[in-house]
């Protein structure tokens, strides 16, 4: 009697670049909550992951904003760390060489305020051992244009992806801003200057107001929204890009069960990221990979692929279908 075979849960998240992004099974823990990987090495097996993205790292070491700086909200939390990190100098002296002593994929997330910065940031990460790949955040301000979000532009995000790019034969996943008015010219834009995946959706900007003391709450005013309030918004957002590029999508915003995550795939997301969930419940992510490999036996899959996009048309179709701002609102 032959052995029943487990589904293929693995996912090559950047199938045009020979140096490949292989992951064993598609659960990333996502960056801003799982710090360099080594603070939970104790808690979790974290080898066992598809994949981590580290903590923001910026050209200089940034000590981030006063405090307070995270407040609860309503299925989810608003945060304003701000990027602390120990800068790119001080995080190669340490976090490169023990990754390499890993097996689970090291992916660097790296953030500037210019094109140039991105640029000087990846060409020393691509000179380092342990490395995976590069998760471009565009969601920071561009000073040379008034502080005007890279991630908002579609022009402006492809010029950072194309300098990335030049300097580094890396894997690239281009992270996605939510507040762009058009999220699909972002997605083309920054493919068609080379990056390899694309993942989204970050944090939305939200505040809350402390209504005894007539203040905000947070020290920094405003912060970024996570958890399961943004997921409807980012189901719709990686359907939407999913449908209109040809490179993997990793999706992201408010995953906290199987079901959670099974909307993503389906939705067309090659790979997933967890992230505030892993603040409340550090082995999610441990048991999400067994529990998808369950449910696709169950539901008589033999891979994952068989589920991609499987609930997006234009994706099974092959068509560059996507929804305008318009139709996206329900006018």
């Amino acid at each position: 009697m032959s052995a029943v075979a487990t589904p293929d849960v693995s996912v090559d998240l950047a199938p045009r670049n020979p140096r490949e992004l292989r992951l064993r099974n598609p659960i990333i823990a996502a960056s801003g909550c799982f710090g360099y990987g080594e603070e939970y090495a104790g808690v979790i097996d974290i080898q066992r992951l598809g994949a981590f993205v580290s903590k923001g790292i910026t050209p200089e070491r940034r000590s981030g904003n006063p405090m307070p700086r995270i407040v609860e909200s309503p299925a989810g939390m608003l945060n304003a760390i701000g990027l602390q990190n120990p800068g790119i100098h001080g995080f190669v002296k340490k976090y490169p060489a023990l990754w390499e002593l890993w097996t689970v994929p090291a992916i660097v997330n790296i953030s500037a305020e210019t094109v140039e910065d991105y640029a000087m940031m990846a060409a020393i990460l691509d000179e380092q051992p342990g490395l995976a790949g590069i998760e471009i955040n565009v969601s920071c301000p561009n000073i040379a244009r008034g502080g005007y979000c890279f991630g908002w532009d579609p022009e402006m995000s492809a010029e950072v992806t194309r300098a990335v790019r030049d300097v580094t034969t890396l894997p690239l996943i281009v992270k996605l801003s939510p507040g762009a008015a058009d999220i699909i010219s972002v997605a083309l834009a920054v493919e068609e200057a080379g990056a390899d995946a694309i993942s989204l959706i970050n944090t939305i900007v939200g505040m809350a107001i402390d209504v005894r003391a007539r203040k905000p709450l947070l020290a920094n005013h405003t912060g970024g929204v996570s958890g399961p309030a943004i997921k409807p918004i980012a189901v719709r957002m990686v359907y939407q890009t999913a449908a209109a590029v040809r490179v993997p999508v990793i999706g992201m915003g408010g995953i906290m069960s199987l079901g959670d995550a099974l909307e993503f795939f389906l939705a067309g997301a090659s790979a997933v990221q967890i992230g505030t969930a892993i603040f409340v419940d550090p082995g999610l992510p441990i048991r999400l990979i067994d529990e998808l490999s369950r449910w696709l036996d169950n539901e008589g899959f033999a891979s994952l692929d068989q589920i991609v996009g499987i609930a997006n048309e234009g994706f099974r179709l092959g068509e560059r279908h996507v929804l305008t701002a318009w139709e996206a609102a329900g006018a």
